[in-house]
């Protein structure tokens, strides 16, 4: 059952501070079918908090891992074009600097359809993915990646060890946020990496987070926010170290790629972050209160926007039905009196409803069809893609509402 945490989930301190509450929301991949749409919906708070003793960033609800990453997901990443260019830029990366070949074994947690590791596979090396979601792993699977459907943790890590298997590299992209445990995480990482292995493990900053006020990333499926300092805390509790830092600043928002190793080699990089952070204040819960404010701030302005334009007769979509979608339109009060439909790229959300607020999702070729005035671009997080695949929508006079970090009409 869901219940609210008195401890931090990553180093068991007791009591982190709360910094930020988005109110009580339904779980935010939760899409809903049009028979459903009579039924309540479970809402759960939305409270953010900050360690003292290690750093992290984090939710205070939590909710069965089962019901959000079974029942309720359906993210596909090859929907992205995107990411599918930045995972493979990643993957011969590796595979130059690894010297990867037929001898080693490249795992992947959180493998989704298999869109990366077919990177590497197709150079005949050696994958495994891992994932509970079964649609996605039965995807990975049609395209020739094996995928073992489970979550990732210590125990089965050394579950995978106790089979021989040990890992050159492990790749963890978007999912440490996602687990409950983050300690039992790197635990795993740690049983199940080859001496001289690697895990790299990417997920959005919380500096960004924060300095960009992108509050919609907040949802019960990201239990944790990180910064390096909380990532170095939490890989040397598990025997790791972090060694190097990699920013994306135009992926997800802002992005940042760790590199762990069982062996201590810290690069310029990482002593970089790490002090960058302590003089920004990232290890002090005020840095993080006064985010609390602004994001009002932008509730209340955007609300004012999509108000005045109704106002004035104009017609409103969404583009992507994404779990920060979800926060935003729930946390925001925004519902069908303001934005009509919601198009989204991937198959299996159109037709279905976004969760709370009941809007409908439709192929993007509604945009052409209706041609509303306004998009308020929910994923904004690929703003250059969307707006280079709606480019014929655009050149009709279409326009997109880009909600963070303050609303603005491009």
């Amino acid at each position: 059952m869901p219940g609210t945490s008195a401890v931090c989930r990553s180093c068991r301190a007791p009591d982190p501070v709360p910094v930020l509450s988005l109110g009580a929301t339904p779980l935010a991949d939760a899409l809903l079918e049009e028979r459903h749409l009579d039924q309540p919906e479970g809402r759960y708070p939305l409270e953010l908090a900050f360690c003292t003793r290690c750093a992290l960033v984090q939710i205070l609800e939590d909710v069965p891992p089962e019901r959000l990453f079974v029942e309720n997901y359906l993210y596909f990443s090859s929907v992205s074009d995107a990411l599918v260019r930045h995972a493979h830029t990643h993957a011969d990366e590796l595979i130059a600097a690894r010297g990867l070949g037929p001898d080693s074994l490249v795992v992947e947690v959180a493998s989704n359809d298999g869109y990366l590791l077919k990177g590497f596979a197709e150079r005949g090396i050696p994958v495994l993915g891992i994932d509970p979601a079964p649609d996605q792993a039965d995807a990975a699977e049609e395209a020739g990646i094996p995928t073992l459907r489970a979550f990732f943790d210590r125990t089965l890590a050394e579950r995978l060890r106790a089979e021989g298997k040990r890992a050159d590299v492990v790749i963890a992209n978007n999912v440490m946020a996602h687990t409950p445990d983050p300690s039992g995480f790197a635990e795993g990482l740690a049983v199940l990496l080859a001496d001289d292995g690697v895990a790299t493990v990417e997920n959005p900053y919380v500096r960004d987070l924060i300095e960009q006020t992108q509050f919609d990333t907040i949802y019960h499926e990201h239990f944790s926010y990180f910064s390096c300092t909380s990532v170095d805390h939490l890989m040397r509790r598990a025997g790791l170290f972090l060694n190097r830092v990699e920013h994306f600043p135009r992926l997800h928002g802002g992005t940042l790629r760790w590199w762990v190793e069982p062996r201590e080699r810290r690069e310029g990089s990482a002593r970089a972050y790490l002090s960058a952070e302590a003089e920004a204040g990232l290890t002090d819960p005020a840095f993080y209160r006064a985010f609390a404010a602004q994001v009002e701030a932008i509730r209340a302005e955007l609300l004012g926007v999509l108000r005045g334009l109704r106002e004035e007769g104009r017609t409103i979509a969404a583009y992507g039905a994404a779990a920060k979608g979800a926060t935003l339109l729930n946390y925001g009060g925004i519902g069908r009196d303001l934005v009509d439909f919601v198009v989204d790229r991937n198959p299996h959300k159109q037709g279905r409803y976004m969760p709370g607020v009941h809007i409908p999702i439709r192929h993007p070729s509604a945009l052409l069809e209706e041609r509303p005035d306004i998009v308020l671009l929910l994923t904004w997080n690929f703003l250059d893609e969307v707006l280079a695949q709606q480019e014929e929508y655009r050149r009709g006079g279409g326009r997109f509402l880009v909600p963070v970090p303050w609303p603005e009409i491009v």
